[in-house]
């Protein structure tokens, strides 16, 4: 039985999505989680074969032994693959093991870390300026560097959905925020990098061997008085061929010094003064509505062209669509206990809306957002226009109400 095992999966978005896609091409689905509460939503989950649950996904040893017993039941097992943090490169290390196809597991492993990907990229023209805090000076010392570079984005190495990313804008709050750290377990050590103003762009990507292919370029748009969350997605951005053309080849030199010969990235980038900088790699498809986002503008299904990467096989990337697409996500202003929502229907039936997702159930707590996490559903949208598909996206979300029971 052909088998491909998923480490790690959310209940919706592109890692879901990647669950699907392998069963539609005919694959036996198996999920590892570390998420209790999937077992019990077993009948939600009907793409997922089989479901193994581990507290620690990371226990190697116990994760090979589990599948093992599955190649002596049978299963051929002709891929492992995660499209969530952190486990990417874990899973291409897994593969690795047991002797399949891996998606250069010391590339995406560079990529998982900040401080890695900042150190080997530091002499590229897309590079920002940064440092790196290890607690070994004293604070003092290590914030006089940045006395001409403010404002600042401080961030722990290994993080994602800009969880833990702060904005500081002067001396005091940088030392401050450090001082902080330091009193907290594992805290340390912390990157520091010159926050860039411009627009910033989305860009995911395919990688076979050695060759990136760019499936999509997506402008972002942030939460009014927050730096960090992204609450729109205008795709495709509107960008001259000369910047389309600076950017391919400022992606193939990331790559190329990274050493990454297949698998998937998407990119965060600032256009900055006609300069394009790297502000975040990822090394698997940006998760939530992205996937559908594509498919509905282009006819390309990502997660299914990166599961055939992974199967050694060449990704189809021709486009049979070409759509305006805007997604705007949902996010609340105050802290409760959610009561209802309510909108999702008239919301659907707005012109131009290809879709409608609300996340949380019933009694779920929600909070004013401080990582990607805390938005609570999207509106997916398309118009003959850019303008038109983002008006009709954030028109058909002012239906849609969400009713707490503050704290």
């Amino acid at each position: 039985m052909k088998t491909i095992i998923f480490i790690g999966c959310n209940k919706s978005g592109s890692s879901r999505e990647g669950v699907t896609s392998a069963m539609e091409m005919g694959y036996y689905t198996v999920l590892f989680t570390d998420r209790k509460y999937f077992l019990r939503e077993s009948e939600e989950l009907s793409d997922i074969h089989l479901m193994i649950y581990m507290k620690d996904l990371f226990k190697k040893e116990e994760v090979l032994k589990e599948i093992k017993k599955l190649t002596c039941k049978g299963n051929k097992i002709e891929a492992i693959i995660s499209f969530i943090d952190p486990f990417v490169s874990y899973a291409a290390t897994l593969s690795n093991e047991i002797g399949i196809m891996s998606c250069s597991m010391s590339a995406l492993s560079i990529i998982e870390n900040k401080i890695k990907f900042r150190t080997v990229l530091k002499h590229l023209s897309s590079a920002l300026f940064y440092s790196v805090y290890t607690g070994e000076e004293s604070v003092e010392v290590f914030a006089n560097q940045f006395v001409d570079h403010f404002p600042l984005v401080v961030k722990p190495p290994i993080s994602n959905g800009s969880k833990d990313v702060i904005f500081v804008n002067s001396m005091g709050e940088l030392k401050r925020w450090i001082k902080n750290r330091q009193n907290e377990e594992n805290s340390l050590p912390v990157l520091v990098e010159e926050y860039i103003e411009g627009r910033q762009f989305l860009v995911e990507t395919i990688i076979y061997e050695r060759k990136i292919s760019i499936i999509a370029v997506i402008e972002q748009e942030f939460m009014n008085k927050n730096h960090f969350i992204i609450t729109g997605y205008r795709f495709p951005a509107q960008l001259s061929n000369k910047l389309t053309e600076q950017l391919a080849i400022i992606l193939s030199e990331i790559i190329n010094k990274i050493g990454l010969v297949n698998g998937s990235c998407h990119f965060e980038l600032r256009l900055s003064h006609g300069e394009w900088k790297l502000i975040e790699i990822n090394p698997r498809i940006s998760g939530g509505a992205m996937n559908k986002m594509i498919h509905y503008a282009t006819g390309i299904n990502l997660v299914k062209e990166i599961l055939k990467v992974s199967l050694g096989e060449r990704p189809t990337l021709e486009k049979t669509k070409n759509h305006f697409i805007y997604t705007h996500y949902l996010t609340v202003e105050r802290r409760g206990q959610l009561l209802k929502i309510v909108g999702k229907d008239k919301a659907s039936q707005h012109s131009g809306v290809r879709e409608v997702l609300l996340k949380p159930r019933k009694g779920s707590i929600l909070t004013p957002p401080k990582s990607m996490g805390d938005r609570y559903g999207y509106v997916i949208a398309s118009g003959h226009s850019s303008e038109e598909a983002k008006k009709n996206a954030i028109q058909a979300s002012k239906e849609i109400r969400f009713y707490l029971e503050p704290f």
